[in-house]
């Protein structure tokens, strides 16, 4: 099991998250927590980097659209770049991929 890290930056369009690791039903609610923690402005965007995402189960989805329904209650967007080809699948089944805004590279995260 890999320990899930959440690290964080601020861009000229909004918070950057670097979610790390597992994001499972024992660690998905450390992304819930960030995520409130943020100050997320109305037209900014919340992107989340999911590069180092080594694991995701239903629960961390449910974190994710937790972040998302955060971001959409202050008027931003929530952004998922980079995001690994197994978790990408589970969206599209999902489909989730349709309700978020999904970029394939990490170009995002160094605006």
């Amino acid at each position: 099991m890999s320990p899930l890290t959440i690290t964080h930056h601020n861009t000229g369009t909004g918070p950057v998250l670097h979610v790390a690791g597992e994001l499972d039903y024992d660690q998905a609610n450390a992304l819930r927590e960030r995520v409130e923690q943020l100050d997320l402005h109305a037209g900014q965007s919340l992107t989340i980097d999911l590069s180092g995402l080594e694991y995701c189960d239903s629960t961390g989805l449910t974190a994710l659209l937790a972040a998302r329904q955060y971001a959409s209650a202050a008027n931003a967007d929530a952004v998922l770049t980079a995001v690994p080809a197994d978790t990408l699948r589970i969206l599209a089944i999902t489909g989730l991929d349709h309700v978020f805004t999904i970029h394939t590279g990490t170009d995002a995260t160094h605006a």
